[in-house]
């Protein structure tokens, strides 16, 4: 242990920072009594200079230049320690050095000052203090012993330990550097297990390196490719009081959820025992992915944290995927005004609405959208509102001239647009056509549809499943079965016989021919293919075509067998609490 007085030290306080720091050396490799009034010879011969001639030549440059570099809060960090003690001991001078050392770029002479510090040894004392510090105000009698370590003393050993894991970190050596983080909060959590009182430390920089060393953990577990431990640190994080500001928790949950969303890990639900009673216990990662996301939502809706238009999107992608699209209209409804531009709210409220099968509602906020002459560039607002109109009756004729009006402003740049918007004027023309009475005119439609749709086939570099249905399906419309029969082949072979509507059209096709045994070959084929829940559709439809060829005998089993797979799914539909809305 080497000791440095407080009178010398202050006496000798106008000393040149190189001579400071060659002390520091010398007493941290030495091991010695060190007294600031005793002279250090710049020899050649002292450990440090041996140790480090190659990666720590920077201390002093020349002789008797100062090392401009230096950082005074190395010298100011001394101070504080000496004003408190009475002296520096081995590990904190480790750890100014090895700070220093980091400061300066020298990150392998850093980790290699931290290594000697003897963190098994100084942990205890660690833990005594802070559970000292953390104690309820009480009257101190003589019988108290002071702490081993002041909270200078602990602020700085906890940085060498930070600063570590950091080294670590940059040296690729993930596992360990999460393992060096991790003291210390294992430290603080053993010493304090209620959490950090709100007036826990009157050094700001000690809580700065509690709420750095935080954040890292989760970030190394992420680097070392441990997910399972990364769930854990965020839990730690958020569940223990580190009394972290208001930004870095809002950070810390944002960067939670979006993990649970992504990472493709499964999360086993959180401890109940560090729950309050009566709090939500999220059972998934969804679950508790939209609940960190709806606290952060509510901290920018007050105030305390700059608006994140990401966390919104987060928030919906995960409110789509558990079914609960009119959850996220509503949180978008709550969000104050000018929060979100009113366009995009607008719109994002439209495509939640239709998620929920409430097309008019979705219609109406988009032609809110149109109308407004401020807004330019709604291509996709356009698009959206003709796919709507097309699967309304009484907007059909509207949604062909949204698809037109893509059309004209695409003029032949934005192919991709300019094909959605064709494949869309197909299905609205099709559609119309089926309403009219008049011959003349339900032909024309047709051809128009059929044009529209050849044009988003021509214009399509690869070949796109949706627009070769539905041409298939318009020319069996128009009873063109040869074409019909070429397209739909196609579609089969380009979805791998993996689109069950691509195997019922083909099939359909070939009855409508009267190829009824290529036809129930097709279906047999498909049903091989596919799992006893979606085979209702092709046993109905093998069902007919067993009934057009007079085996009636084989049409009473397969519909007894699908009856069957009715009733099995009648019985699964019993056990959920949301069963399918056709069911319902």
């Amino acid at each position: 242990m080497c000791g440095m007085r407080i009178k010398d030290w202050l006496h000798n306080r106008k000393n040149s920072f190189s001579g400071r720091l060659q002390k520091m050396m010398k007493c941290i490799w030495s091991g010695e009594h060190l007294r600031i009034d005793e002279t250090i010879a710049s020899s050649s011969e002292s450990l440090a200079t041996r140790d480090y001639s190659a990666t720590a030549s920077g201390f002093s440059s020349r002789a008797g230049e100062p090392d401009r570099k230096v950082d005074t809060s190395n010298i100011e960090e001394a101070e504080s320690s000496l004003r408190e003690s009475g002296y520096l001991n081995y590990e904190e001078a480790r750890a100014l050095l090895g700070r220093l050392e980091y400061q300066k770029g020298n990150v392998e002479a850093a980790l290699h000052v931290f290594e000697g510090i003897d963190i098994a040894a100084v942990i205890p004392k660690i833990k005594v203090s802070i559970a000292r510090r953390c104690e309820l105000p009480r009257r101190l009698s003589q019988s108290d012993a002071a702490p081993p370590l002041s909270m200078h003393a602990v602020s700085l050993l906890f940085e060498a330990i930070f600063l570590k894991a950091k080294s670590l970190m940059v040296l690729q050596k993930f596992t360990e550097a999460a393992q060096s983080c991790k003291v210390i909060l294992d430290t603080v959590e053993a010493a304090v297990p209620e959490g950090l009182p709100e007036k826990f430390a009157s050094d700001s920089k000690l809580l700065d390196t509690l709420s750095k060393a935080v954040e890292l953990l989760p970030e190394l577990w992420k680097l070392a490719d441990v997910p399972q431990e990364v769930i854990l640190s965020y839990r730690r994080a958020l569940l223990y009081h580190w009394n972290l500001d208001v930004e870095t928790r809002g950070k810390l949950e944002k960067e939670f959820a979006t993990f649970l969303l992504y990472s493709g890990c499964d999360a086993t639900a959180p401890n109940l025992c560090s729950q309050a009673e009566g709090s939500f216990i999220p059972t998934n990662n969804i679950e508790e992915a939209v609940l960190l996301l709806l606290l952060v939502l509510r901290k920018s809706a007050l105030n305390k944290i700059i608006w994140d238009p990401s966390v919104l999107d987060h928030l919906i992608f995960a409110l789509s995927i558990a079914g609960e699209l009119r959850t996220a209209a509503h949180q978008i409804e709550e969000l104050s005004t000018g929060t979100i531009e009113e366009k995009n709210k607008y719109t994002t409220l439209a495509l939640c609405y239709y998620g929920e099968g409430d097309s008019l509602v979705a219609l109406n906020l988009l032609t809110n959208v149109l109308n407004n002459r401020e807004n330019h560039n709604c291509i996709f607002e356009l698009l959206l509102a003709s796919k709507i109109c097309g699967e309304i009756p009484n907007h059909i004729e509207e949604g062909s001239r949204f698809a037109r009006k893509v059309i004209s402003h695409c003029g032949g740049k934005c192919e991709h647009l300019a094909i959605v918007a064709n494949y869309l004027l197909g299905i609205s023309l099709s559609a119309q056509s089926q309403e009219l009475v008049s011959d003349s005119k339900k032909l024309s439609r047709q051809a128009e549809a059929l044009e529209a749709l050849e044009t988003a086939r021509k214009m399509s570099s690869e070949i796109n499943s949706d627009v070769l249905f539905h041409l298939s399906l318009e020319y069996a419309e128009q009873r063109k079965l040869d074409a019909a029969l070429y397209y739909a082949k196609r579609l089969v072979r380009n979805e791998a016989g993996s689109s069950l509507k691509g195997w019922i059209l083909l099939a359909r096709i070939l009855s409508a021919k009267k190829r009824y045994m290529d036809a129930e070959n097709i279906v047999n084929g498909a049903l091989d293919e596919t799992v006893m829940w979606d085979q209702g559709e092709l046993l109905q439809t093998k069902g007919r075509l067993q009934i057009a060829q007079g085996h009636l005998r084989e049409a009473i089993e397969t519909y007894t067998h699908l009856l069957a797979v009715l009733q099995v799914q009648k019985r699964s539909y019993g056990v959920h609490k949301n069963p399918p809305k056709e069911e319902q």
